[in-house]
């Protein structure tokens, strides 16, 4: 469950709340696809946007409609109470793993976030995915920190943003933290323009944007990173540099991914939470012409 390529859908939304329909339809493309795991209710699936009792039923959604493909569930929450209760209520699902970020209003310490993990590790029954995404939560993990967490129970990934492009540095980077944690333990690459870096670093595991809606694509690289073929990783990325670009050009890949599925037709065009908003006129046109080119539409 924790290697290859796990796949993060948008929760797609609407005046009514969640786009129950339009959900379920994602999941079933990523299972169509075989991808090696879903994450449903990461920041590309807008986790922080919904209540308790609509994150339940994202989940229930989610694992009802995987067949046996391993669903992964984001449980981050401002309180460690609310964290708990996500958790129970992933279990209780039928999740096969849940995925933790440290989000707070008031900037956390060290030891605050690994007491957290430490209280949540010890009620669960399921595996645990560190969630390290210092651009959405302001909390930046510091390798040593890494290390005392992934011996907590339950630990079995860590999810670490984006690494340098330089192929030597990343490796090294990759290196230094998994000296500091269990053999058990992966190591995840996030943020789609750094995952052939990170994969070919030896990363055991990409946590995909782009898997969530192109699983084809994002497959193709997985599998040549677990083949070893490097050349055929970064080409395969390097193929992709209009879409990583067209995402920092617009803040980062939600929106742009919002987007492209509203082109794809599997979503409505009002997808996202407001204030969120996904692309709209000139801007979607262009995005629709770079599908195109990239034979992604």
């Amino acid at each position: 469950m924790f290697s290859g390529l796990s796949a993060f859908p948008l929760t797609p939304t609407n005046e009514n709340g969640i786009d129950e329909a339009a959900f379920v339809r994602l999941i079933e493309r990523l299972v169509v696809a075989n991808v090696d795991s879903i994450g449903a209710l990461g920041s590309t699936g807008n986790y922080a946007y919904f209540t308790l009792a609509e994150r339940l039923r994202v989940t229930q959604l989610a694992v009802q409609h995987a067949g046996n493909t391993p669903v992964i569930i984001g449980i981050g929450a401002l309180r460690t109470r609310d964290v708990l209760d996500l958790a129970e209520g992933a279990q209780t699902a039928g999740a096969s793993a849940v995925l933790l970020a440290p989000i707070s209003y008031q900037r956390l310490s060290a030891d605050e976030v690994f007491g957290l993990y430490e209280t949540v590790t010890r009620n669960l029954s399921v595996p645990l995915c560190v969630y390290d995404n210092p651009n959405m939560t302001h909390f930046e993990f510091s390798d040593e920190l890494h290390g005392r967490i992934a011996h907590l129970p339950n630990v079995c990934s860590i999810k670490i943003p984006g690494v340098t492009v330089d192929p030597v540095a990343a490796k090294a980077r990759v290196e230094r933290l998994r000296a500091l944690i269990p053999s058990h333990v992966t190591i995840g690459i996030s943020g789609d323009g750094f995952a052939a870096t990170g994969l070919n670093a030896g990363c055991e595991v990409w946590y995909s944007v782009i898997g969530g809606l192109f699983p084809k694509a994002a497959l193709a690289i997985t599998r040549a990173a677990q083949a070893g073929d490097i050349q055929e990783v970064t080409r395969l990325s390097e193929r992709l540099q209009p879409l990583w670009t067209f995402f920092r050009q617009y803040g980062g890949s939600l929106r742009v991914v919002a987007s492209a599925a509203v082109l794809l037709g599997l979503v409505e065009q009002d997808c996202l939470p407001l204030p969120l908003k996904a692309l709209e006129a000139a801007d979607l046109q262009q995005l629709a012409e770079l599908l195109d080119e990239l034979e992604l539409a």
